[in-house]
């Protein structure tokens, strides 16, 4: 797939990442998958998150809109629209949305 559009893209909320019980509404958009990698957009209602796990692959955050806390390791960021981080493989990280908040 070389083009995906969001309106075709259905979303899904999740309760559990791995194995750890999300806090609130969070919904999950795959929008496209490649070889090695795929992006998803993840909506955060205010208050939701996640609780610090641990990934066995990298993976990079954009937000789009909204405000939120992310921890990455030991140490804690608030994130807002424009802003990025990323979380290397093995290192536990969490989002807490401050409120509604969207991420790539």
């Amino acid at each position: 797939m070389l083009v995906s559009r969001s309106a075709e893209v259905a979303g899904r909320f999740i309760e559990i990442i791995e194995g750890l019980q999300i806090r609130g509404d969070v919904s999950v958009k795959p929008m496209m998958g490649g070889d090695q990698m795929i992006m998803l957009e993840i909506h955060y209602a205010a208050g939701a998150g996640t609780p610090l796990h641990i990934h066995q692959h990298e993976s990079l955050c954009y937000i789009v809109e909204g405000r939120a806390n992310v921890v990455v390791g030991d140490r804690s960021y608030v994130l807002e629209k424009g802003d990025a981080c990323r979380h290397p493989e093995g290192v536990p990280h969490s989002v807490d949305a401050i409120e509604e908040t969207t991420i790539l």
